[in-house]
């Protein structure tokens, strides 16, 4: 057995996520509320005070943390994340060091390697924009171009992978890598965290959500283990 390295942002009450502009103009934040639904003291009565059990409420938006879209999130009437097969879940995976990139600085179809070096793998693009996470800049993320994109696709890739905010640049409206991979059976992961641990490494990455019918998008367990 390799070893494990986790990618996933922790899950916690009051966490940061997207925001989005209402009618109003005024933003809405998603975010996650996590609080006790029972707690030990009230269970205590149930079993004659031998013993406890606390049971822990969540609601959240499905695209928060380190998450997964399913095809749904972009297409409507196509598949939702409980029809994502097991084994698309898990590919070889590579990193692409993009900690050059910033806001008008995007990475580009010339900075990735061949297509038949990449087919069938997880793509995984560092920025390093992970460092920014709960703070203010980590809303101003870089960005990969169509041309980057149009290249990953042409290699056949299984996952697209980033540790920002959006797999998409936020001025593209046409949000080219929800709308060309999402319609072509390639996943997008959003929101990973400690990519630079797999610089020079082997390794398989593991994009694990629940089984979630009528899911555009759900929270993931993601994690490579290293060969």
């Amino acid at each position: 057995m390799g070893k494990f390295i986790d990618l996933t942002q922790t899950f916690e009450d009051g966490m940061p996520g997207f925001r989005m502009k209402n009618k109003d103009g005024e933003m809405t934040e998603f975010t996650a509320h996590i609080r006790p639904f029972l707690t030990h003291e009230e269970s205590k009565p149930n079993y004659g005070g031998k013993a406890s059990f606390e049971i822990t409420e969540v609601s959240f938006q499905t695209s928060i943390g380190t998450y997964m879209d399913a095809p749904r999130h972009r297409h409507d009437g196509l598949g939702d994340i409980a029809s994502l097969p097991i084994s698309s879940l898990v590919a070889e995976g590579v990193v692409i060091d993009a900690r050059h990139c910033d806001q008008d600085k995007p990475l580009t179809a010339t900075d990735f390697p061949s297509t038949t070096e990449l087919k069938g793998k997880a793509v995984l693009i560092n920025f390093g924009w992970d460092k920014h996470w709960g703070a203010e800049a980590y809303y101003s993320f870089p960005h990969v171009d169509r041309s980057g994109l149009q290249h990953l696709q042409d290699s056949g890739i299984s996952l697209f992978g980033v540790d920002a905010l959006n797999a998409d640049w936020s001025q593209d409206l046409e949000r080219p890598a929800h709308t060309w991979f999402l319609k072509n059976g390639i996943h997008i992961v959003e929101n990973l965290c400690g990519l630079d641990q797999l610089y020079t490494k082997s390794f398989r990455f593991f994009a694990i959500p629940l089984k979630v019918r009528e899911a555009a998008a759900f929270p993931i367990r993601a994690f490579a283990e290293v060969t």
